[in-house]
């Protein structure tokens, strides 16, 4: 079952649509469940939705894998021109806003009051509305979902127990995101799923800047994590119909 609201993004004064998607058997049970959060929730559940005709597919994928047992929250994007790049960036990168899409407006560093909404509004407003077990709570995202959510475990590792960043733009904020993996405590966190594909190239940005980006936070967060996955997809290219055939993947590494 899909549950729609909408909330207002506190610190930008911006409504966005908020997507929960809820196990089979939540009405009929008093259980309480996992929740995982992720960003660019219009792409996560139905096709029709989604910003480019095909989903993640995670409300088909999770249907039919009964023995998981979770509550998904999709938060949308920021529809609006480009802020997507604004609030996914946690740290300030003018150059690339610009070369990017020709915007001196797009500089990102948003991303920190973002994520604080998210830990400190957003996150109790669920765990009362929803049966939830709330220190049981994980967080994905793909490309800059994967560098946000990447950013919200080093500040809320007793929060964001579980993270999967797929296809991850780490090179947006490379230094620092780096930097603060280093300085973060990150004892509390149990597994980390990374991935990237073979063929990620978007704009001037190869598939080798991917991998290579992704190769260098993995080989620090295996240092810091628990349990930690990078895989590297043959072919796999940068879209939700990619990230859909790892959902088993990802799923897998997160939960069993």
């Amino acid at each position: 079952m899909l549950d729609y609201f909408t909330v207002t993004i506190t610190p930008f004064q911006s409504d966005r649509r908020i997507s929960v998607l809820l196990p089979k058997g939540y009405e009929t049970t008093d259980k309480r469940y996992p929740v995982l959060y992720m960003h660019d929730g219009q792409n996560l559940f139905i096709d029709s939705e989604a910003s480019f005709g095909v989903s993640w597919g995670i409300k088909d994928y999770l249907e039919q894998e009964s023995n998981l047992e979770i509550i998904v929250v999709g938060i949308d994007c920021n529809h609006e021109g480009f802020e997507r790049f604004n609030e996914y960036a946690p740290w300030e990168n003018r150059e690339l806003g610009q070369r990017l899409f020709n915007d001196e407006n797009l500089t990102g560093g948003k991303g920190k009051e973002y994520i604080d909404y998210l830990a400190l509004e957003l996150k109790p407003l669920i765990d009362e509305k929803y049966r939830t077990l709330p220190e049981e709570t994980a967080m994905a995202g793909s490309s800059m979902g994967g560098l946000i959510s990447t950013y919200a475990v080093c500040k809320y590792p007793h929060i964001y127990k579980r993270i999967a960043s797929l296809s991850s733009a780490y090179w947006i904020n490379q230094r620092e995101i780096e930097a603060y993996i280093l300085e973060s405590d990150l004892s509390e966190v149990e597994r980390f799923y990374l991935d990237v594909g073979t063929k990620e190239d978007t704009s001037f940005i190869n598939h080798q800047i991917y991998i290579d980006s992704s190769q260098s936070v993995y080989d620090l967060l295996v240092k810091k994590v628990g349990k930690v996955c990078f895989d590297v997809v043959e072919d796999a290219v940068h879209n939700e119909a990619a990230w859909r055939k790892r959902l088993p993947a990802m799923f897998g590494f997160l939960y069993n």
